[in-house]
């Protein structure tokens, strides 16, 4: 039994971003790949993660190393395993790096669990990684591989997509946890400045943003007909709306169908003309579910039309989240808990991960039928949902949190300065959906926004000149 695994990437044409990003970026992302291409020579470029499916790391690494197979340069992406003692030490440092202190602080002996996992890892690794390779190693399930594979002669970058703008006890302790894991990466890769801790050198680090492909199944273009289609196959939409096609394309370019359902909590269903107000993200205590919930049934409904959809991935499909289950319960005791009248109008759905690609394709669709969509976050390393439904032309609603700020600039959504304010929160809602004219003025200044900015030609060009930096000489 092996401990990592390759991830199967799709090829994806870099052509096809022309029209959107126009021609002179065009021909500097292609001039840059070719530049890289030469400077690279016979090495290896790897990815390195702990999920390949149910989060945004892994699905904009299918997307950008899709490009990269497209410029036929040599990469491949590994998943690393570990048991749920593992993930339980992990997901705590994820919430403690966002000043979080949920189970405690982190202990001796989970310093050595850890250490154990990663070591017996990188064992199999070593047999792939080659001296002189460039390594990427994501987010802190990672971190503990560094040392082994820098040994080795790899090129490692640790490349964290999660972070704070502030610290206190708890933060600086997971990073402390991390630091002796990390001395010996090359270079380091954070969303944002804000996010790099005291002790990293300044020069050693890039700064890269994520970004969408407008061609994945969750960006692509549906029509009406379609998100609709998608909608009632899923079964979110009442049973009297049409069955209408439910088509979309995979990355390889093949036609794909969404035949699956949603696993849906709920007493009633939305018309497909009802107005319906949308928060994607993992059942994760930063998401702030529950008070999404809450702020629509104290400050949305009451004064008017709308529903109210929460969904997240199936809670048994993220392998690397093992929170997921308990913050979806505590989300299904609160809708139990709600007055018959506003239950009725707020639905919990969860989406299958059996296929990536039709997954992604449900995601599109709730995301471009919804009036409003929010990202309510408390914390939030970028929230690369936001940019998702602000390619889609929707109004959003986010907290003034992490890369949320970025995304958002005046006109093109609104940024709560308090998340935990339910008041503030609803009121922003409810004037979307009482005033459709400016919603849609929203939407457009979102969209272009977003294609300026958050497409994934920035993102590798990024990474290029941050390759640059780490083989010798460049």
């Amino acid at each position: 039994m092996s401990l990592v695994e390759a991830v199967p990437v799709a090829r994806r044409p870099v052509k096809q971003l022309e029209p959107v990003i126009g021609r002179a970026r065009h021909a500097e992302l292609v001039s840059a790949a070719d530049r890289f291409k030469r400077r690279l020579g016979r090495r290896t470029v790897w990815n390195i993660s702990s999920t390949a499916v149910g989060g945004g790391v892994a699905e904009m690494l299918q997307v950008l190393l899709g490009y990269v197979r497209d410029f036929e340069i040599a990469s491949h992406w590994m998943v690393i395993t570990g048991d749920a003692e593992f993930f339980v030490i992990t997901k705590r440092l994820h919430n403690q790096i966002h000043g979080q202190a949920a189970g405690g602080p982190l202990t001796a002996t989970d310093a050595g669990h850890y250490a154990r996992m990663l070591a017996a890892n990188a064992v199999e690794l070593l047999d792939r990684v080659r001296p002189g390779d460039l390594v990427v190693l994501h987010d802190p399930q990672t971190a503990g591989l560094t040392e082994f594979l820098t040994r080795a002669g790899a090129l490692v970058a640790w490349r964290c997509h999660i972070g704070v703008d502030w610290s206190n006890g708890v933060t600086a302790a997971a990073w402390e946890f991390l630091r002796p894991h990390l001395t010996a990466a090359r270079g380091f890769v954070f969303s944002r400045r804000e996010y790099v801790p005291a002790w990293i050198p300044r020069e050693k680090v890039a700064i890269i943003p994520p970004s969408i492909d407008p061609f994945s199944p969750k960006n692509q273009h549906l029509d009406d007909d379609t998100v609709r289609g998608i909608l009632a196959s899923i079964g979110v939409l009442d049973g009297s709306a049409p069955h209408g096609p439910t088509s979309f394309t995979r990355r390889e370019g093949t036609t794909g169908r969404v035949t699956r359902s949603a696993e849906i909590t709920g007493e009633s269903l939305p018309g497909p003309d009802d107005p319906v107000v949308g928060q994607v993200s993992r059942w994760d205590q930063l998401k702030d579910m529950p008070a999404v919930m809450r702020g629509f049934a104290d400050y949305v409904a009451p004064s008017g039309r709308g529903y109210l959809m929460l969904v997240g991935p199936a809670v048994a499909g993220v392998t690397d989240d093992p929170e997921g289950a308990g913050v979806f319960a505590e989300c299904l005791l609160r809708w139990r808990e709600l007055p018959a009248a506003v239950r009725a109008r707020i639905l919990l759905v969860t989406l299958p991960l059996h296929d990536a690609d039709e997954n992604a394709a449900m995601v599109n669709a709730l995301q471009r039928h919804a009036s409003v969509i929010v990202q309510k976050s408390l914390a939030e390393g970028f929230g690369l949902t936001v940019a998702e439904g602000m390619w889609k032309g929707r109004p959003v609603i986010g907290s003034a949190v992490g890369g949320i700020i970025d995304q958002i600039p005046a006109g093109a959504g609104i940024l709560l300065p308090d998340p935990r304010d339910l008041a503030a929160f609803g009121t922003a809602v409810r004037g979307l959906l009482d005033d459709p004219g400016e919603a849609g003025r929203m939407g457009c200044a979102a969209q272009a926004h977003i294609s300026q900015h958050y497409v994934g030609d920035r993102h590798l060009l990024r990474y290029e000149r941050l390759f640059e930096t780490l083989i010798p000489g460049g």
